[in-house]
């Protein structure tokens, strides 16, 4: 299996790495399209002729980033639709109201580092929104997506997953002193396991999932960890038209036909690493082990019947 390069790097746009291509007709979701790379993201592929669907938590920053995209686009098939995906309910809802085919899902929402919390189910916040809701959303939109034909779901992660592998033993930090680095690795470990399993299950219904790190970019993600809290040196950082490029990528280049099941950082194929990297890049071999991603599956498959 080779490993996966691209013309474009650190420093490719959103709109260099989709220019030319046709998304007329193809119908799209951004979680998170209301802030960061996730606007950017919707905005280019609205601006390739997709339909977009924002769904977002707070409906009326979700509406005045649609009529923005709109407005710069040109393209009026922007549209809203409310999605908490710390709530199961909320994620049906979603699920239920949408009709006919999905080609694009790009699982982008999350938050980082953040205070210990617990949904009403128990689950801990971090993991409960960054896996287990888009978890609950990908599979609920299955159909959609087998219907759409080649559809491709994108998996936001983070090079943060280095930080721990999923606990399967303690996901909720029951028996752990709470962390909220190693609570927000193991969710974006979990991002990276998705993707893995959801290739091997859904490939033959022409579904491909594909994770990614969108690079260091300052957005809301980092409000609980303050001006240090990134531990990233500034000729690291990007601009969120740069983060949103590998979204996009995994989303809608030809180079990716067919291809699931992988991490990216700069628009390639990252590197399997076997200790921390200081670049930002690699992947651990943990995040990527089949294994791994079978039992996280079925494990968010029973937490989440469990929660009715």
């Amino acid at each position: 299996m080779s490993t996966i390069t691209t013309p474009f790097g650190f420093s490719s746009t959103a709109a260099e790495v989709a220019a030319g291509i046709d998304l007329t007709g193809r119908r799209a979701i951004v979680t998170g399209g209301a802030s960061g790379i996730g606007v950017e993201t919707a905005r280019t592929l609205a601006d390739r002729g997709a339909e977009v669907v924002l769904a977002v938590r707070d409906m009326a920053a979700g509406e005045r980033v649609a009529k923005d995209i709109a407005t710069t686009t040109g393209n009026q098939a922007v549209h809203t639709a409310p999605l908490d995906l710390t709530d199961p309910a909320s994620v049906s809802a979603f699920v239920a109201a949408w009709q006919g085919p999905l080609h694009i899902l790009v699982n982008n929402a999350g938050v980082m580092a953040c205070p210990e919390r617990h949904t009403r189910q128990g689950w801990e916040w971090q993991f409960a929104t960054n896996h287990l809701g888009h978890f609950a959303l990908a599979t609920g939109l299955h159909g959609a997506l087998a219907a759409g034909g080649a559809a491709r779901v994108v998996s936001v992660s983070s090079s943060g997953h280095q930080r721990s592998p999923v606990v399967f033993d303690d996901i909720d930090f029951t028996f752990r002193p709470y962390d909220p680095w190693l609570a927000y690795a193991q969710s974006k470990t979990a991002n990276v396991l998705f993707a893995v399993e959801a290739t091997r299950r859904w490939a033959a219904d022409g579904i491909t999932a594909n994770a990614l790190m969108p690079g260091a970019i300052r957005t809301n993600l980092q409000r609980h960890i303050g001006d240090g809290g990134g531990r990233v040196r500034p000729d690291q950082m990007k601009s969120v038209e740069q983060g949103a490029a590998t979204s996009v990528l995994l989303a809608t280049s030809p180079l990716l036909d067919g291809v699931g099941g992988r991490y990216f950082a700069d628009c390639d194929e990252a590197e399997v690493v076997d200790r921390p990297t200081g670049n930002l890049r690699g992947v651990a071999r943990y995040a990527v082990d089949a294994d791994n991603a079978r039992r996280l599956w079925t494990v968010s498959e029973a937490l989440l019947a469990d929660a009715g």
